[in-house]
């Protein structure tokens, strides 16, 4: 049964996320780099050096880092950035939700963008059109979304300045923010013009990360609609005199989604991952920005908590596909 199966994903999840911390803690440590060396000041002498490395505990063996790390981790501590001199753990929890939410409107330009163009594919099916489209898909699933990002930041952001191409909102808006999830909190408090505002910083990354999602998302419902369209039911539909429409929206529609849901959700845990990029590129404060700005730093407290923070967010996506998947599927529900 596939609910057996994912309740044994369930069980694996604190294993695998262990693995995932000791890989990534001993790697850290193998790569060549020094953290404190980045950090201290001209000058500094060997004793400020070592009292620096005793601070953050680099002056133990690795295996004593690592217990003590993962000790602090099962506590809710991911210890304190090198960098930035503060608590990993506020610093992720202060720029997750802004992540969070730049991927759910791309996921839901992708999906719109997606349907739109698969409906269209199928129902020109066999025209020219259709090949237009199952070549444009091919373009926009060529082209990755961090390369999206540099053409719509050039053409939007200078050749014709219609966006703002940084940050995540105006610094000229004075709203005070109870959470850091600012475009759902504007838009329980009514404050139509700050979501305008912060959509308005949001659309260009956002659309760079879903065009090829979207493309992947047409790919796949276009091809299970053409083979849904030949079943049985289909046919029978169109001897009844159904229109074409009808029969795409009512009869081959509903069918066709759950291999697409399948295996196009994977595919949001790759949107996620691609927003250390693109954020990157916008300067969108997110945690893929912070990302990068730790790895240039070499601070491993907070790599390890992104790091972490990442892995539980692909299986935490991963699994909430598979438990949609056995809902919209009778024949999974019920073995």
């Amino acid at each position: 049964m596939r609910w057996g199966e994912i309740i044994k994903r369930l069980v694996l999840i604190p294993p695998t996320l262990a693995g995932v911390g000791v890989i990534v803690f001993v790697l850290l440590r193998i790569v060549p780099g020094d953290p404190i060396a980045m950090m201290i000041p001209p000058g500094a002498s060997a004793a400020d050096i070592d009292r620096l490395r005793a601070l953050y505990g680099l002056d133990r063996s690795i295996p004593e880092q690592f217990v003590s790390w993962f000790g602090h981790v099962l506590s809710g501590d991911f210890g304190r950035s090198i960098s930035l001199r503060q608590s990993v753990s506020e610093l992720i929890l202060a720029r997750l939700p802004a992540t969070l939410e730049l991927a759910l409107v791309a996921t839901l330009i992708a999906i719109a963008l997606g349907l739109a163009v698969a409906l269209t594919g199928v129902y020109f099916r066999g025209r020219r059109l259709e090949w237009a489209v199952d070549g444009g898909i091919g373009v926009f699933l060529a082209i990755p979304d961090f390369l999206w990002a540099l053409i719509l930041l050039l053409s939007f952001g200078v050749l014709i300045p219609l966006l703002p191409t940084s940050g995540r909102i105006d610094p000229q808006i004075d709203v005070s923010f109870r959470t850091n999830f600012y475009l759902f909190e504007s838009l329980l408090r009514g404050r139509i013009d700050v979501v305008g505002a912060l959509l308005s910083h949001m659309l260009l990354p956002a659309i760079a990360l879903a065009l090829p999602f979207a493309a992947l998302i047409a790919r796949l419902l276009k091809a299970s609609l053409s083979e849904a369209e030949d079943q049985d039911y289909a046919q029978i539909a169109r001897a009844r005199g159904f229109a074409r429409p009808a029969i795409l929206l009512r009869e081959v529609f509903p069918n066709a989604l759950i291999p697409t849901i399948a295996l196009g959700g994977v595919q949001i845990t790759l949107l996620l991952g691609g927003t250390v990029l693109v954020e990157r590129i916008f300067s969108y404060e997110g945690i893929g920005n912070m990302a990068i700005d730790a790895v240039i730093n070499r601070d491993f407290p907070l790599i390890q908590g992104l790091i972490l923070t990442f892995a539980v967010l692909f299986i935490a996506l991963n699994l909430a596909v598979d438990v949609v998947v056995t809902l919209l599927d009778p024949r999974l529900r019920h073995g």
